[in-house]
C-alpha cells in the first residue's frame, strides 16, 4: 500500500477544503469500501479525510419525507422504527446487506458509493475500462454470470452499484443532498445520481470532485408503506444479489392505483422500471398482471453467454415480490 496522510475534519467546509487542496484524496467514514479498494491497489490516495465528526446524522420525519443523515450507520437506519413502519423495503434492503459487523460500520453515504464487484475490475492484472478508460472490457467475452443485462454498453457490462439500499431508494423517488467546497447544496434524485456506462464507464455518479453526500430524503407515500425488497443470491449470507426487486403498491379494492418498481443485480445502475409500473397501474392485483409487468421490465435486456439466466430470474424475483406485497 502506498503512503498517505490522514486528517480529521471538524466541519463540512474543512472537509471539502481538504479535498480541494489535494488532487489524490478521498473521504473516509466507515471505510468498508475504501479500504478494500486501497488494499487491492485499485485506488491510491495521498490523503484520507476522516468525516466521522461531521454533523450529518439524524433520522427524522419532515414535510418532504423521511430525512436520513449520510453519516448514519446502515444497521441503525435499517432498525429505526420510522423506517420499519413507513419504508419496509428500505429497511429490508439494509438488513439483507453485508454482515452485521459491516452494517455496524458502514455509513449510508458510503453505501451509496460502492464500486462494482466485477472480477475483472477487482483484479488489476486484467484490463478494465472503469480503471483504465479505453483498455477494454474482458467481461463481455469472459465470465459475466453476475454482471448486468440492462443498460449495458460496448464499454462495460458491470453492475456498477452492487448493493441493495440504492435499489430501494430508486423505487421510492429518494433524493440526495450534496454539498460542495463553497458550502452550496444541490438535490439530485437517486435515479439520476447513477450514470449509465455509455462510452465513459469510469464515471459512475454525478458526484463532483470534493462534493459530499449530506443526506437523503424519501417521500412518504402509500406505496412506500406497502413495500418489500426481495433479494436472490448464490448463498444465504453475505452475498451480493444476482437479482433483486424493490416494489411498492397502492391497492384499493383489488385494483392497483399506483406502483413503484426497481431492480438490482441486473442493471448497470439501480434500475427503475417505468415500463413495469405502467403495466401495473390501473390493473387488477393478480399474478397475471404481475407476470405481464415482469416481462415489460426485462424487455430491453441484453444478456451475454453466462448471464442469460438472469432474464428469467429477474422476472420471477419481481413477480414474487409483487405477490408478497399484494398479499
Amino acid at each position: 500500500m502506498n503512503n498517505f496522510s490522514y486528517t480529521q475534519a471538524a466541519s463540512a467546509k474543512e472537509a471539502t477544503a481538504s479535498r480541494a487542496g489535494t488532487a489524490q484524496s478521498a473521504y473516509i467514514a466507515g471505510g468498508t469500501t475504501l479500504l478494500d479498494l486501497m488494499k487491492a491497489n485499485l485506488e491510491e490516495h495521498a490523503q484520507l479525510v476522516d468525516i466521522n465528526m461531521l454533523p450529518f446524522k439524524g433520522i427524522e420525519q419532515t414535510t418532504d419525507g423521511l430525512r436520513i443523515g449520510a453519516m448514519e450507520r446502515m444497521s441503525d437506519v435499517g432498525e429505526h422504527p420510522l423506517v420499519l413502519q413507513n419504508y419496509p423495503a428500505v429497511s429490508e434492503s439494509l438488513l439483507l446487506a453485508a454482515s452485521p459487523q459491516l452494517r455496524n460500520m458502514a455509513s449510508i453515504g458510503g453505501n451509496m458509493l460502492q464500486r462494482t464487484r466485477c472480477g475483472y475490475f477487482r483484479d488489476a492484472a486484467f484490463p478494465c475500462n472503469k480503471r483504465v478508460p479505453g483498455s477494454g472490457c474482458p467481461a463481455i467475452a469472459g465470465d459475466n454470470h453476475n454482471l448486468a443485462i440492462l443498460g449495458v454498453s460496448e464499454a462495460c457490462i458491470a453492475t456498477a452499484y452492487p448493493g441493495d439500499l440504492a435499489v430501494a431508494l430508486a423505487a421510492f423517488d429518494a433524493v440526495l443532498t450534496l454539498e460542495n467546497a463553497k458550502g452550496k447544496q444541490r438535490r439530485v434524485s437517486v435515479t439520476d445520481f447513477y450514470l449509465l456506462p455509455g462510452k465513459t464507464p469510469q464515471r459512475e455518479t454525478m458526484l463532483e470532485p470534493g462534493e459530499l453526500i449530506v443526506a437523503l430524503t424519501i417521500p412518504n407515500t402509500a406505496h412506500a408503506r406497502r413495500s418489500t425488497y426481495l433479494k436472490v443470491r448464490e448463498r444465504s449470507s453475505y452475498a451480493y444479489a444476482l437479482a433483486s426487486a424493490a416494489v411498492g403498491l397502492d391497492v384499493q379494492a383489488g385494483t392497483i392505483r399506483s406502483a413503484r418498481v426497481a431492480l438490482g443485480g441486473v442493471g448497470t445502475k439501480p434500475w427503475r422500471s417505468p415500463e413495469a409500473e405502467k403495466v401495473l397501474t390501473g390493473a387488477p392485483a393478480t399474478e397475471a398482471t404481475f407476470r405481464a409487468a415482469a416481462v415489460a421490465a426485462l424487455r430491453g435486456a441484453q444478456p451475454h453467454d453466462d448471464n442469460r439466466f438472469k432474464v428469467e430470474l429477474a422476472q420471477n424475483t419481481l413477480v414474487q415480490a409483487l405477490m408478497k406485497v399484494a398479499g
